[in-house]
């Protein structure tokens, strides 16, 4: 890297939501990503695998989110090691990662609780350690959404640094990207890069052709400072899915040529040889791809179509319903003696197949348990899996609540209180479905609660492990208060097999069909909803 020349670093956000099945973890055929099965199949094709078959993953900085990481891992397998090797290369090469991680399902972090936006945070970590072997100096705030709290959660990870785009902080710029610090409440400081939203919109919307991309880099860039870095960040997509001519124009700007005007770095790289020269301020509730304060993900605001108020109603719902989950989750965890949230942190460990549930009650001293009472345990911690995923960002995105990214956070919603359910008998699907009966859909009319419905229809959730269907099973006593001897009962009670459930998707109409099973009932894997509407693409930035 040489310090006479200008730096550029090019920050790809790879991403796709969910798009499974919540109750049976399988994927959604889409026919508008003919002739491919789906959508996340048709953007590796175009995008994923290309970039990674020329290289550019080798020179680049970027995430990897986890819900297309675990996808291409199963489904597209050399794709996913030819970057995992990529990161490989480059840690060998520099001594430090060109990855950085990503909070686990594209939460909105502002707009979750604090030990939410801990527990994303630290699952993000955990993936990209699980994906690439080492720590991450960094992490991708979804929608680069941010207030101080988030990133108090960031440094308390131990993390170094975040990105955020030049529209989010005030303070002295005049350094290019930076790196800057900025003081936290606590007095503590974490590192901001600082992306140029001027390139990176014009890259990302008015994409010159390969052969011009080099000239139009040098001209960008001839005569900033010599050292300075400056910091392209966009969808990852951009480049070849988006523009069709982006992987070679990825591949050009990545490998300038001894005339060109600027030496390419990374962000950790930078970080390592300049550390922060001066200090700025963050704009809180702001986001990279809405100025409207954090609105399209909270209230609604004029970059949707049409009447937003459902998004308000859905949060409140869902807001509400966690609240509960919470409480009963809490209680249950907190009678055995055990740290809930310490707890459902670590439990990322087994989604990410790292140990299995068995060793895992072990490890937490719970092994001694009755089959049921760890049943009950392992039931609550997946509710606290669904009821993360319910908050995903594109559930609140787009313009209307019929779309399936709301009807993803609600299936995860029926899901995580069926496990409720499970554990404790608790039915909490009366209130959230009075809450979501304020949520309309400017399109169809139907409500929130028309719409749980029919999922509850649609997604016949069984028997429960527990014993008995899940309208008739309601205990009188948790397991934290059953005497010793009841629970030897119980133990040697005979636990009748759980129904799972396969839903199968043809020709647009659902259908349903329940087989014995002796697994539990929830899945480990996000999922999108059973309908038969067209799913969305990704998340453009603005």
């Amino acid at each position: 890297m040489r310090a006479d020349k200008p730096l550029l670093c090019i920050h790809g956000h790879f991403y796709q939501p969910p798009r499974e099945n919540p109750f049976t973890g399988v994927y959604r055929y889409e026919p508008t990503a003919a002739p491919f099965p789906n959508w996340n199949a048709r953007i590796t094709s175009e995008c994923y695998d290309p970039n990674a078959s020329v290289g550019n993953f080798n020179r680049i900085s970027f995430n990897l989110g986890g819900t297309l990481a675990r996808w291409m891992d199963q489904e597209a397998h050399l794709t996913y090691e030819r970057i995992v090797a990529a990161v490989n290369a480059y840690q060998s090469g520099y001594g430090v990662s060109n990855g950085i991680a990503q909070s686990v399902h594209h939460t909105i972090l502002p707009l979750a609780r604090g030990r939410d936006k801990r527990c994303q945070v630290r699952w993000g970590i955990a993936s990209y350690k699980h994906r690439f072997g080492a720590r991450p100096d960094g992490i991708w705030l979804p929608e680069m959404a941010v207030d101080y709290q988030t990133l108090e959660a960031v440094a308390e990870s131990g993390l170094w640094f975040v990105i955020l785009s030049e529209e989010q902080v005030r303070g002295d710029l005049s350094q290019g990207a930076g790196p800057y610090k900025v003081r936290l409440p606590t007095g503590h400081f974490i590192t901001v890069f600082v992306r140029d939203a001027g390139l990176s919109n014009y890259l990302s919307f008015s994409m010159p052709s390969a052969d011009d991309a080099r000239a139009w880099m040098n001209e960008a860039l001839r005569g900033r400072p010599p050292g300075s870095l400056t910091l392209i960040a966009t969808d990852g997509e951009t480049f070849g899915h988006h523009h069709r001519q982006g992987v070679e124009v990825l591949q050009r700007l990545t490998t300038p040529t001894f005339q060109d005007a600027y030496e390419v770095t990374t962000l950790s790289r930078y970080l390592r040889q300049q550390p922060p020269i001066g200090e700025i301020e963050i704009i809180e509730n702001t986001a990279w791809s809405c100025s409207h304060d954090l609105g399209r993900w909270a209230t609604g605001c004029p970059c949707t179509e049409g009447c937003g108020h459902w998004k308000g109603a859905l949060r409140r719902a869902l807001d509400n319903l966690s609240r509960e989950i919470d409480g009963i989750y809490a209680d249950v965890f907190r009678r055995r003696d055990l740290a809930p949230w310490r707890v459902r942190d670590e439990y990322i460990s087994v989604l990410l197949g790292e140990t299995d549930d068995e060793t895992f009650l072990a490890e937490h001293h719970l092994g001694h348990l009755s089959t049921i009472a760890q049943r009950r345990i392992l039931s609550l911690l997946r509710s606290q899996v669904h009821r993360q995923r319910m908050f995903v960002s594109c559930a609140f995105f787009f313009e209307d609540l019929e779309r399936i990214e709301p009807r993803y956070a609600i299936a995860n919603a029926v899901q995580a209180m069926a496990l409720v359910s499970y554990a404790t008998g608790d039915d909490l699907t009366r209130s959230f479905r009075r809450d979501l009966s304020i949520a309309v859909s400017q399109n169809t009319g139907r409500t929130g609660a028309q719409i749980l419905d029919e999922i509850l229809e649609r997604a016949n959730l069984g028997i429960s492990p527990l014993g008995g269907d899940m309208e008739s099973t309601r205990p009188e006593v948790l397991e934290d208060v059953v005497e010793e001897e009841e629970e030897e009962e119980m133990e040697k009670a005979v636990v009748p097999p759980v129904k799972e459930i396969h839903i199968k998707e043809m020709d647009g109409e659902v259908s349903a069909k329940v087989t014995e099973s002796e697994n539990q009932p929830a899945g480990d894997q996000d999922a999108a909803v059973v309908n038969d509407e067209e799913s969305s693409d990704i998340e453009p930035s603005a």
